[in-house]
């Protein structure tokens, strides 16, 4: 018998709606061979999303209540739902608009895998952005949040990326409820409350392909603001 350690089991959760045109494109980026499991929760798309990311060897979840949060909550039931043998020691999240670099993962899974991270955030501002790939409302909005956070939670965070990942049992203890744009925010202002040991990584990021939920009309930028804002005053 090996003496070696098992590889790290890993779970990916996507939250998916109308991508039809980029999920394939993100699937395929992901490193072969890195995770067990990717789970794409097609989240009430009115495209065919889930058709073409189960033809690509996704595990598919339909989530009918619309809301980022949701489709993450549903994600996450099913990996928490495995049974012992398959349980996920570390969970990512990735978008399904093709604006994150799945190829980055491993960097992003290296603090948690050598024991010095219980989360890590993959940090657009410490990286390199396409021109275009976040709109000025984004910007300021991410300032604004990080900013909040360091003064009220005393914690230093430089963005609220979705690219992230995360020991299982650490987000686990974090029992998140948000089902909107709160999500992101959320768990990294839970994470400060528990303590956990958090760490960012740069990424780079690029213009998704398709329109923007949120930032690419005026009342999805003006709803995720005040989610955004809303949330962190709750949890003081």
């Amino acid at each position: 018998m090996s003496d070696l350690p098992a590889a790290p089991r890993i779970h990916v959760i996507i939250p998916a709606f109308n991508e039809e045109k980029s999920i394939a494109h993100v699937l395929a980026e992901i490193p072969a061979g890195l995770v067990a499991e990717v789970i794409v929760v097609d989240n009430n798309s009115r495209d065919s999303t889930g058709a073409v990311a189960r033809a690509a060897g996704a595990t598919v979840l339909r989530e009918d209540r619309p809301g980022y949060g949701h489709a993450c909550l549903c994600g996450m039931a099913y990996s928490f739902a495995k049974p012992a043998a398959e349980q996920a020691q570390f969970i990512v999240f990735l978008d399904g608009d093709h604006s994150d670099y799945p190829e980055e993962m491993p960097a992003l899974l290296a603090p948690l895998l050598r024991g010095e991270a219980d989360m890590v955030i993959g940090s657009r501002a410490l990286g390199q952005r396409e021109s275009g790939s976040m709109m000025p409302q984004q910007i300021f909005g991410n300032w604004l949040a990080t900013t909040l956070l360091r003064r009220l939670y005393g914690v230093h965070y430089t963005d609220l990326g979705p690219f992230r990942a995360i020991r299982t049992e650490a987000l686990q203890k974090l029992r998140m409820a948000d089902t909107t744009y709160g999500w992101t925010v959320e768990m990294q202002l839970k994470a400060a409350k528990a303590g956990l040991r958090t760490q960012e990584v740069p990424v780079r990021y690029r213009r998704r392909i398709g329109v923007s939920k949120v930032s690419g009309t005026v009342k999805g930028t003006l709803g995720a603001g005040y989610k955004i804002l809303w949330t962190i005053f709750k949890y003081l």
